[in-house]
């Protein structure tokens, strides 16, 4: 009977048993992904015992991937995207590089061919958006500007990655017309299609994706509404890549980046939010399937090697790079964290080279295992940024001219007039809540300083006339910059801080007795802040923008 319900097996299998190596994770203090993964070994065909449906677990992941790809288009504006271009798109084109040089030079001393090696390279070059997406929503960091960063890297990564998986069988010489001409017409005809699904989605389906949401609304049925959101981001996906030929996860994107701006973006986030962490958790589940434990004792210094490009190589490279754009210490970590993984594109591109028959057998097996091992240490990497960071501050001469370094919109110009020196409102954040204080303030002529960590907001903000400083407002040294020792206001108007006591311990040293206005997550954290002596702590969701607004000015007049 068994063997005519795969799909339902592999479900009660993968999930039951995900739920038990989770639950056991968890208790050992361990990321419940983790668990996820061991499930999926267990699982598999290199484990003795049941052994799944291999290709209806990949197919149920590959949902999941739509759905989170979906979610991140519901919280990740084009506007977010076009906001780090500056050190998304150079980042991601950079490191990529690097790594893919790094994991070509490993396979090449192996002895590999030069087409495996550059296949091998480039899976080992881009992280995976579900695992970083994870990693981000578990620390409330999704809508935080290294969040942004992150994420808006790895978009740009998947997009590279669209390329690389259409141009492939070209660039092997595996595919016919394979020479100049034939790789030029099959760029020019990739980049048509992209061009063309991107156009259509935030032409045609800004209208009409918003206008269908509404009809279903109407009816008032909720199991409708899920329905047709679950609808539209598996069948987008779907279609992009059927039609367009662009992957599954880009076409959830652009399906979820479209309906962000309407006004179900929020309702549909939730709706689909329960199937995300299902499907989410058969992703893992498959990937621990892929496994082989016995590439652990047959290979383990190239196991090794490929997790040391993984985790070390590539994000030692984005880190500097981030540095060297002149972003601060804590961008770079999380920058450097959030990449020092792999997933999803990875095992496509694998599976690709694997069908074009450029890749040794070993090559999979030594990608899941790197994926495996980056993938399961990823949230501890996370967990040790901040502490990382202070560290090294603390111990690194070099590390604190870096943080201190010599960037004209560190400080405030010499040039600043007196008013905004003293008395004035040092508002950290200029999202939507920080830019409503700021126009209230600006209405009335009050002085304020803004604290942002977006280079370019600031750089936008300074040519506007206004006074703003760019850097971390945890770290003393920009509250100094902004003058917190002589202000009237301390307003922190971010959601990007997810821990906001130290920052107001650091400007009651530096200023006593300012009063602190500040935006918090939650009643709970809003009643601790109270107690740590935030004079207002605001956490509700409607009109959020306007009660800080009147919080300020009645603060101040």
């Amino acid at each position: 009977m068994h063997a005519h319900m795969p799909l339902i097996v592999t479900l009660a299998a993968a999930l039951g048993l995900a739920l038990v190596f989770g639950f056991v994770a968890s208790r050992l203090k361990l990321p419940a992904l983790v668990g996820y993964l061991l499930a999926g070994v267990l699982l598999g065909p290199h484990t003795p015992g049941f052994v799944a449906d291999v290709d209806l677990a990949a197919q149920l992941a590959e949902i999941g991937v739509m759905l989170l790809m979906f979610g991140v288009g519901l919280h990740f504006s084009l506007a977010d995207l076009m906001a780090v271009r500056r050190i998304a798109v150079p980042g991601a084109v950079v490191q990529m590089a690097v790594a893919t040089t790094m994991g070509a030079a490993l396979a090449l001393g192996w002895g590999w061919p030069v087409g495996g090696a550059l296949v091998f390279g480039i899976s080992l070059s881009v992280a995976s958006t579900v695992v970083l997406l994870r990693a981000l929503e578990s620390r409330g960091a999704l809508e935080s500007h290294n969040g942004r960063i992150a994420v808006g890297w790895l978009v740009v990564e998947d997009l590279a990655m669209v390329l690389v998986l259409v141009l492939l069988p070209a660039i092997v010489g595996a595919a016919p017309g394979a020479d100049g001409g034939g790789l030029w017409l099959t760029l020019a005809k990739t980049l048509l299609a992209v061009t063309a699904f991107v156009a259509i989605m935030l032409v045609g389906g800004r209208r009409v994706l918003p206008w269908v949401l509404w009809q279903i609304s109407k009816t008032g049925s909720r199991e409708l509404f899920t329905l047709c959101v679950m609808a539209v981001s598996v069948s987008i996906a779907f279609g992009a890549s059927a039609l367009f030929g662009v992957s599954v996860a880009l076409g959830a994107f652009f399906a979820g980046l479209v309906l962000r701006e309407s006004e179900f973006a929020h309702r549909a986030a939730e709706e689909s939010l329960p199937f995300r962490d299902a499907f989410a958790v058969l992703f893992f589940v498959s990937v621990g399937m892929l496994f082989d434990p016995m590439v652990l004792l047959d290979r383990p210094l190239q196991v090794l090697a490929v997790a040391a490009v993984i985790m070390v190589g590539k994000s030692v490279a984005a880190a500097l790079l981030v540095l060297a754009l002149r972003y601060p210490l804590n961008s770079a970590l999380t920058v450097s964290v959030s990449l020092a993984q792999i997933g999803e594109f990875s095992f496509i591109l694998v599976a690709l080279g694997d069908g074009l028959r450029v890749l040794p057998p070993e090559a999979k097996s030594l990608v899941v295992a790197g994926a495996l091992l980056s993938i399961a240490l990823n949230p501890l990497l996370f967990s040790l940024v901040e502490p990382a960071r202070r560290w090294v501050l603390a111990r690194s001469a070099v590390a604190r001219r870096l943080e201190a370094r010599d960037d004209p919109l560190a400080e405030l110009p010499l040039s600043t007039d007196r008013r905004f020196l003293a008395k004035q409102v040092v508002l950290v954040g200029y999202g939507a809540v920080g830019q409503r204080i700021a126009e209230a303030l600006a209405a009335r002529d009050l002085p304020f300083v803004v604290v942002e960590q977006n280079r370019e907001r600031v750089g936008a903000l300074r040519a506007a006339g206004l006074q703003a400083v760019s850097g971390d407002a945890a770290d003393p040294a920009t509250l100094v910059q902004a003058h917190i020792a002589d202000a009237g206001l301390l307003v922190v108007a971010t959601a990007d801080i997810t821990d906001v006591r130290p920052l107001i311990r650091t400007a009651r040293a530096l200023n006593p007795g300012i009063p602190v206005i500040v935006r918090a997550p939650n009643a709970e954290e809003a009643a601790l802040l109270l107690q740590d002596g935030a004079q207002t702590a605001r956490h509700a969701k409607e009109a959020l923008a306007d009660a800080m607004a009147r919080d300020v000015l009645a603060a101040i007049t």
